[in-house]
């Protein structure tokens, strides 16, 4: 009635429910919205999101679509979707991944990196059991109890200073403790600022964003960014070509040479820096096809620590993880286990 009032003919109602409706209950619909019963589709509440496709099916909705928009479409092909949820419904075992941060009070600011955690943990057979973790807490003394018990430590992208000494002391952490470790896009940078500090033995390592007067910037800004007053659409944005270094983690994750991710940053590794840093241990493992840029770095015989300066949250789908999240996750189970069989 008062969709008719607003001048809105609906052909379709597709209604929001916690428990299945009665057939009373989408006839009593049908009538005073004046549609087809079979036009009235229950949209319920599921444990996983990704169910709600196969239900929606299920209450031939896109049969019903096409029959009332008189398109002409096939039945659609749900077998790989079928599939993803049965892994999801196989999972058994548990990971503990920290998530550090400085905005972890509001998830949603995470949301996409939590996703995808959850999209590794489908193709792993295990449940992701998501610990946030505020950056601004962890210091030197408080680091053991917030992190001491997880499989693996998440370290996403953000802006500005704050939380950043928080965040290096996890990501040292993690290095020291042989935590899996993922830093992504600032992820990366507090990985490069963590390594320089604690085994370059510069104490004031840091980026140019954070501290101007550091005398080893190992995260800079670009030389063609230097001097860039009005900032607005002048990071480096969007999808960019990355060349992988043969036989190293992230060599194994993707299985090819070239790939493709988004980016949303303005300061990079700071190439000064780049031969000791590998002298001393940490792998630059992707570069721009050109070698000029570094995108990736890990360190070797670590259970895994990847910083990438890009962020493959975006790329990540519920039936097709990405190989980094789907590594990472294999890697923090892998610890799992291992304490676990202790």
């Amino acid at each position: 009635k008062e969709l008719r009032g607003l001048g809105i003919s609906p052909d379709i109602i597709v209604a929001r429910v916690d428990q299945p409706m009665d057939d009373d209950i989408k006839r009593k619909i049908s009538m005073f919205c004046t549609v087809p019963e079979d036009c009235v589709i229950e949209n319920r509440t599921l444990p996983v999101l990704y169910q709600a496709p196969m239900m929606l099916e299920e209450s031939h909705l896109s049969d019903i679509v096409c029959r009332e928009l008189s398109i002409g479409a096939g039945k659609g092909d749900m077998t790989e979707w079928q599939e993803m949820l049965e892994r999801i419904a196989a999972r058994k075992d548990h990971v503990k991944i920290a998530l550090v941060g400085k905005y972890v009070k509001l998830h949603d600011a995470y949301l996409s990196v939590a996703e995808a955690l959850q999209h590794g943990g489908y193709e792993t057979g295990c449940f992701v059991d998501i610990d946030w973790v505020d950056s601004e807490e962890i210091n030197d003394s408080t680091v053991d109890k917030l992190l001491g018990e997880v499989d693996g430590i998440i370290l996403p992208g953000g802006f500005g200073a704050r939380g950043v000494e928080g965040m290096i002391c996890a990501a040292n952490y993690a290095r020291t403790q042989g935590i899996p470790y993922f830093g992504i896009c600032l992820g990366m940078q507090i990985a490069v600022m963590s390594y320089a500090r604690n085994v370059l033995g510069y104490a004031d390592a840091n980026s140019s964003e954070f501290d101007p007067d550091s005398t080893h910037p190992v995260i800079d800004l670009m030389e063609s960014q230097q001097g860039i007053s009005k900032k607005g659409g002048t990071m480096r944005l969007g999808a960019y070509p990355c060349k992988i270094r043969p036989n190293t983690i992230m060599a194994s994750a993707y299985g090819e040479e070239m790939i493709s991710e988004r980016h949303r940053h303005r300061y990079e590794f700071n190439n000064n820096f780049r031969e000791e840093i590998e002298n001393k241990g940490m792998q630059i493992t992707g570069t721009s096809p050109t070698g000029e840029l570094v995108e990736t770095v890990e360190i070797p015989n670590h259970p895994f620590y990847i910083g990438v300066q890009f962020h493959p949250e975006f790329k990540s789908r519920p039936n097709r993880a990405h190989p980094l999240f789907k590594a990472f996750v294999a890697a923090s189970l892998k610890r799992s286990q291992n304490n676990n069989a202790d």
